[in-house]
């Protein structure tokens, strides 16, 4: 599946970036609303992490989840990240290419209108993901048996 680089305003101009639509899904509550979104696949992202917002929205019970610190977002200082288990669908809202995934939620992450898709959960998932800057697109194979 391909997915073409999208283009967000930059200091010197836009910058594109590798962010894919995705759903996610609450397995643990199928009554609970799916989930429209973007995420930036980040190779530098150890894990899946999005805001507290999205665990609302899935009726999740954002600190009843998993609780780890984790660095990297408030320069010297380490937040609370709550890991639960959900399922994001790649591309389009309907998609049927679904993987299972263990992903944060963090009350103190920057609202950028995407979360991010890191290498534990998304990466791992697949086959394969390709990163073509030079031509501006990103390439994901299947998910793994």
């Amino acid at each position: 599946m391909r997915f073409e680089y999208v283009p967000y305003p930059g200091r010197e101009g836009d910058i594109e970036r590798p962010v894919i639509p995705i759903t996610l899904y609450n397995p643990r509550n199928l009554l609970a609303p799916s989930v429209g979104y973007h995420g930036l696949v980040d190779s530098g992202a150890d894990h899946c992490v999005f805001s507290a917002e999205i665990a609302d929205m899935l009726e999740l019970d954002i600190t009843a989840g998993e609780e780890h610190q984790m660095g990297g977002v408030v320069a010297g200082e380490k937040r609370s990240v709550y890991f639960h288990p959900i399922e994001i669908a790649i591309g389009p809202y309907g998609s049927s290419l679904r993987l299972p995934i263990w992903a944060g939620f963090m009350p103190d992450i920057a609202n950028t209108g995407y979360g991010l898709l890191g290498r534990h959960g998304f990466f791992s998932g697949l086959t394969f993901v390709k990163f073509r800057d030079h031509l501006s697109e990103l390439e994901i194979g299947k998910p793994r048996p």
